[in-house]
């Protein structure tokens, strides 16, 4: 029999409330309190409580409060940086190129519920992976949902929310978001 946190991995249906995935979740809360309780001149240990979070040594910049579900599904190409307030709700993997920076208040889930609420009443949810590339910027309060891709290059708009994939180097905005214009 699978795990439910096998099942999360696999995109399938689980229960969120498995005591597993609930003290997984706990321990990434109380990495991403330490981060934030850090002063600005602890680089060293900000850069090792975010390998302990993400499971990997990563040169990211975090700017506190940062946010996320587990850590270990956030795959960080380098210099990639995270204004403050950001959440990553990161069930399966968040994929991000390298030197890709993110606004204060973007929020990427990768996290669903079922539309009916019969479903919904069952406390199971799925989840599917998100991949944005690099040298992309994402402006502040952005919601990046879940399944998107976000090619190399591109710029979104802050506020936009990204329901749909965005090609590689273009810029989008609005809700939902959409392409406004290609890149030079």
């Amino acid at each position: 029999m699978r795990t439910e946190k096998q099942k999360m991995l696999a995109g399938e249906p689980y229960d969120a409330a498995d005591p597993t995935l609930t003290l997984e979740r706990l321990q990434a809360r109380l990495l991403c309190r330490d981060l934030a309780a850090l002063a600005p001149a602890e680089t060293v240990r900000a850069q090792a409580l975010l390998a302990q979070l993400m499971g990997a040594a990563t040169d990211a910049r975090i700017t506190p409060p940062f946010f996320c579900d587990y850590g270990y599904n956030l795959r960080l190409g380098t210099n990639v940086y995270f204004n403050l307030n950001c959440v990553v709700l990161d069930v399966m993997p968040v994929s991000i190129g390298s030197h890709t920076m993110f606004g204060p208040g973007v929020h990427i889930y990768t996290a669903m519920h079922p539309l009916d609420a019969a479903e919904r009443r069952t406390g199971l949810e799925s989840a599917r992976p998100v991949t944005i590339g690099a040298d992309v910027w994402v402006g502040g309060s952005v919601v990046v949902c879940p399944g998107v891709s976000i090619g190399d290059g591109a710029v979104i708009g802050a506020g936009s929310v990204v329901t749909r994939d965005v090609p590689a180097g273009v810029f989008a905005a609005g809700n939902p978001c959409r392409v406004l214009r290609t890149l030079p």
